[in-house]
């Protein structure tokens, strides 16, 4: 077993490759195999294979179900549309290449309506309404982003799921995505394991985004990403829920792992623990209800940070977008009941970190215990006193009030907020306070050095 470490506090996480490019080990004794050779696929990169791989996949369903496994090659693809009981398998050395023509993307729509119609039509891989779907093995999967420009929809996705029920990504390489790299939206049972992200080839490179789903489990994954790494979101009237991520690296352009913007189904029943996040432009943990929706039950221990604008950012807002076009209003939602243990940041920025409702509409019972926080300091008096605007409805982050009267934390709009244990440290010196609260009601604090 290889062991791969980073810049991240010597942290180490073993990259599992159990596959061969034989028939994958998984497989189950009978089940049928197929070879997209047989059906005419290239794989040098020399011309359109798309054809050919659908063939083999659509065969693989008409026979009940089995593997695709795809030999090592490069094999330069439009969309292929995934089927139930199939599993894609990637060799060591095979590549899906997508194509750098537009039109190799068939527009693709999903039943399940979302706020994401504004985002995606197009696709590398996709399925709907699917069972019992893995994507595997030790190959790659690369978009070659860099060849789109222009707005969303002329951007494909690398990989979109839509309605789908016990799904399984596991070992794959994702490179270079036109748009979003990942898009998990309202699926059931989704297992992510042992996957790399390397994407920063375009605008909007998200490396995973959990959408609306249902039980789902993210674990030793290593993730370099243009835009946010780990994201879940609620682009529709459902919730992320029941979800577990762990043992991840990660690394961002914008945030590491994020609960939102979308959140108008809400987030509950998550779980978030022995993660690395390293040179991240934005926020290490950004947890964000800006349309509507319960963001309940949240809890983040075991994180390391080295490198990020805030390590944690806290936001109720009122952006109240619909999830459908020209759909009413949602109300402001709702933010309870997180948890924060043993947390670490080294040379987080000067902006400080919020934990911020708006008026009416407080965030409600944070705990924040055993964190210890380094920030670059040198804020001044003009920090120190300047006011900060409400702006309930701005798209919300961690610089959105600008540098913070506080360097440690700026906490607004909040009821029964703990600290225990908490040290905050500014490099350089400060003429602002490490802590400055604004209609927080039923604060406790032990332990702490503020």
């Amino acid at each position: 077993m290889n062991l791969r470490t980073g810049p991240w506090f010597g942290l180490s996480i073993p990259r599992r490759r159990l596959w061969t490019a034989a028939v994958p080990a998984f497989a189950v004794p009978g089940t049928a195999v197929f070879n997209p050779s047989d059906h005419g696929a290239a794989g040098d990169g020399s011309r359109i294979d798309t054809q050919a791989l659908q063939a083999s996949i659509d065969a693989c369903a008409r026979a009940g179900g089995g593997t695709v496994l795809v030999p090592a090659g490069r094999y330069l693809c439009g969309t292929l549309f995934l089927k139930s009981n199939v599993t894609l398998h990637l060799a060591a050395g095979a590549v899906l290449a997508g194509s750098n023509r537009l039109g190799d993307y068939p527009v693709t729509t999903p039943g399940i309506r979302s706020y994401t119609d504004n985002y995606c039509e197009r696709s590398l891989l996709y399925g709907e309404n699917l069972e019992n779907v893995t994507i595997e093995g030790a190959g790659t999967i690369d978009g070659q982003g860099r060849r789109f420009s222009g707005p969303y929809k002329e951007r494909p996705f690398l990989l979109r799921l839509a309605g789908c029920r016990r799904v399984n990504v596991r070992g794959i390489a994702f490179r270079d995505s036109a748009m979003w790299v990942q898009h998990y939206l309202a699926c059931d049972n989704v297992a992510i394991d042992g996957i790399s992200v390397n994407s920063r080839a375009n605008a909007n490179n998200d490396g995973i985004d959990i959408d609306g789903c249902d039980r789902v489990r993210i674990s030793d994954c290593d993730i370099r990403s243009g835009d946010d790494a780990i994201v879940l979101k609620s682009t529709l009237a459902r919730p992320a829920k029941n979800i577990a991520i762990s043992n991840c690296v990660v690394s961002s352009d914008c945030n590491a792992i994020k609960l939102g913007t979308e959140s108008n189904g809400g987030f509950e029943n998550i779980v978030i623990n022995n993660c690395a996040v390293y040179d991240t432009r934005l926020s290490g943990l950004a947890l964000e209800c800006v349309d509507g929706g319960l963001l309940d039950r949240v809890q983040i221990s075991n994180i390391t940070m080295d490198g990020v604008g805030a390590p944690i950012f806290m936001r109720l807002g009122d952006r109240a977008r619909p999830f459908e076009k020209n759909g009413p209003r949602p109300p402001a939602g709702r933010f309870r009941n997180v948890i924060l243990r043993d947390v670490q940041a080294v040379r987080a920025s000067r902006v400080g970190c919020a934990i911020c409702g708006i008026p009416g509409h407080s965030i409600e019972d944070v705990t924040l215990d055993n964190i210890r926080l380094e920030f670059e300091g040198a804020g001044r008096p003009l920090h120190a006193h300047g006011a900060v605007p409400e702006y309930p409805d701005k798209y919300p982050e961690h610089t959105m009030f600008g540098v913070l009267p506080a360097y440690g934390f700026y906490c607004r709009h909040v009821r029964r907020l703990q600290f225990r244990s908490v040290r905050v440290i500014a490099s350089r010196p400060e003429e602002r306070p490490a802590l400055l609260t604004d209609d927080v009601e039923g604060m406790e604090m032990s332990g702490t050095n503020f």
